[in-house]
């Protein structure tokens, strides 16, 4: 049995606390929520089109992808620690300078240095994937998501409401601030958890065939990348639905979109409560199920009239609460194919899953237009979910055709 090793905070000798696993995971999303309800303000602040602005969220997607690449290889070879204190220090570097970006073209490049930060959000999972076993990952994966998710609900909350009282630079400002605390906590606070730092960065790298060969690897990877792309898709139109469908000032269209945050908050819950006792597989097809339905019943009651903001936003808070269920579990089995390079995977997959990300958000921003757009949106993240199900179904079969050891 793996010896779990002590944790003690603010001991730079023992792996991080839960709550600086959270920050390093919440910094990232929050750097991808609390601007969107400014997105129409910075829209005719910087003189351009919705579609460019856009890129501001489509284009971080995928930056972050391709870093991801790196990234994951990079902490496997040098550690997990200097990774993320880089990565942090260079995202507080690209916000100072979107607060002082002159015009969209270098609001656009600082954001792809901002793009540095979600390597905490990869590592983080690394870390306890480090330093627990499979299952028990997976619940404190759930923990730790769940901590994370208060962030995206609050996030855009904050970002309107500070648009309101200033404009669209304070929610940078905060970002910027917060970095900075998170940076010094995680300075004194984040113990070395890697344990293959004696494998070159060529040998991390030719780690990727055997990955990609893995059947189990690609389901897992596909069924999170799906059911993030439901909610990526949402960041892409959520911000035009709310605005030109439904009328919402930037208070009101922050609450709307942390309202999918508040079912992920509780199904990151029961995913560390339970994913223990029912394994990986049975709460991620759960979640696959409960999003799928939900996200149905949207476009079915837009479709027939029933648009207003309550039901649109209420019944994809539902998703978000399947989300929960999904994404820590199906997370932790892509991790669980070759343990002992958890951050290599974990790169590989988030680079899947955002570079997904940004052509979700992209489609649902470009096909969004006129009344229509709240069933067009509500029919993107359907299909979506749907091909997350079908994802996990295909590691199931797999497991049970071939059994677990040699379905890799």
């Amino acid at each position: 049995m793996t010896k779990i090793p002590e944790v003690r905070f603010l001991d730079r000798t023992t792996p991080p606390t839960t709550i600086t696993l959270v920050l390093l995971a919440g910094v990232s999303a929050l750097n991808m929520s609390i601007f969107l309800p400014s997105l129409s303000g910075m829209t005719a602040y910087f003189d351009t089109t919705y579609s460019v602005m856009q890129i501001a969220v489509s284009g971080y997607f995928l930056c972050t992808a391709i870093l991801q690449l790196i990234i994951g290889p990079l902490s496997d070879r040098i550690g997990r620690r200097p990774v993320i204190l880089g990565s942090l220090a260079l995202f507080v570097l690209g916000t100072v300078g979107a607060i002082f970006a002159p015009n969209i073209w270098v609001f656009l490049l600082c954001r792809i240095i901002q793009a540095s930060v979600a390597s905490c959000m990869a590592l983080s999972r690394a870390v306890v994937r480090d330093v627990y076993p499979t299952d028990q990952a997976a619940s404190r994966i759930g923990y730790v998501t769940m901590g994370m998710s208060i962030v995206p609900m609050i996030g855009p909350v904050i970002g309107g409401g500070l648009d309101e009282l200033f404009d669209w630079r304070a929610s940078f400002v905060f970002l910027a601030i917060s970095a900075g605390a998170i940076l010094a906590l995680t300075y004194r606070d984040l113990g070395e958890t890697s344990r293959s730092q004696g494998m070159s960065m060529g040998q991390q790298f030719a780690q990727y065939p055997l990955l990609l060969k893995s059947v189990r690897f690609w389901g897992y990877v596909a069924c999170t990348s799906f059911c993030a792309g439901a909610f990526y898709a949402l960041l892409g139109g959520a911000s035009y639905v709310a605005e030109n469908v439904y009328s919402l000032s930037p208070r009101d269209a922050g609450l709307a979109l942390g309202m999918p945050a508040l079912g992920y908050f509780f199904g990151n819950y029961l995913s560390g409560r339970y994913a223990v006792k029912y394994g990986i597989n049975a709460l991620s097809l759960a979640g696959c199920i409960l999003s799928l339905i939900s996200l149905l019943i949207s476009a079915a009651l837009v479709s027939h009239g029933h648009d207003t903001p309550l039901v649109f936003f209420g019944m994809i808070s539902i998703m978000g609460l399947g989300n929960g269920l999904t994404m820590p579990n199906a997370t932790t089995g892509s991790l669980s194919i070759k343990p002992e390079i958890a951050g290599t995977a974990s790169g590989l997959a988030t680079a899947i899953m955002m570079g997904s990300g940004a052509m979700m958000s992209a489609l649902a921003s470009s096909m969004l237009s006129g009344d229509n757009a709240a069933f067009t949106l509500a029919s993107i993240m359907a299909a979506s979910a749907a091909a997350s199900l079908v994802s996990i179904l295909l590691v199931i079969w797999r497991e049970r055709q071939q059994g677990l050891s040699a379905a890799i």
